[in-house]
């Protein structure tokens, strides 16, 4: 059962003003550890690589913070929800702490896209909810 839909599309030169203005605070606000990580390779190689890395994430999580129904309000916080990668490319929302908690004790699970152009990055999320035992069976899923 569809527990909530969220779409988000942002402008990739406004989080590159915040980054010029801000610098790396920015991303360190928005990202987390692992997340960090590669923004930090991606930026090194390519600054605009890591600028779009970071826009995608941004996006991301603001289209999953609406297919929860909660925004950017506890337990949702931009570094409790991380976009990652299956070893297929596939976006993949991995959660931490309260979020974590909040998120399986709903049985849910979540499903998202990104995407991006020169001037802007695009989510689109999907998160359902399953029964438990459904939820048992692919918890791996998630």
């Amino acid at each position: 059962m569809i527990y909530g839909i969220g779409t988000d599309i942002c402008d990739v030169r406004r989080i590159r003003a915040s980054l010029d203005r801000h610098g790396e605070r920015f991303a360190l606000r928005i990202l987390g550890d692992t997340e960090i990580a590669t923004w930090r390779l991606r930026s090194q190689r390519w600054p605009e690589r890591g600028v779009r890395y970071l826009a995608t994430r941004f996006s991301a999580k603001e289209a999953f913070s609406k297919a929860i129904g909660l925004g950017m309000r506890m337990p949702m916080t931009w570094r409790l929800c991380e976009i990652d990668k299956l070893s297929s490319g596939q976006p993949t929302v991995v959660l931490h702490g309260t979020l974590k908690q909040w998120f399986d004790s709903r049985s849910l699970r979540a499903h998202i896209t990104v995407s991006d152009e020169t001037d802007y990055a695009a989510s689109f999320c999907v998160v359902e909810q399953i029964s438990p035992r459904a939820f048992s069976d692919n918890s791996s899923m998630l």
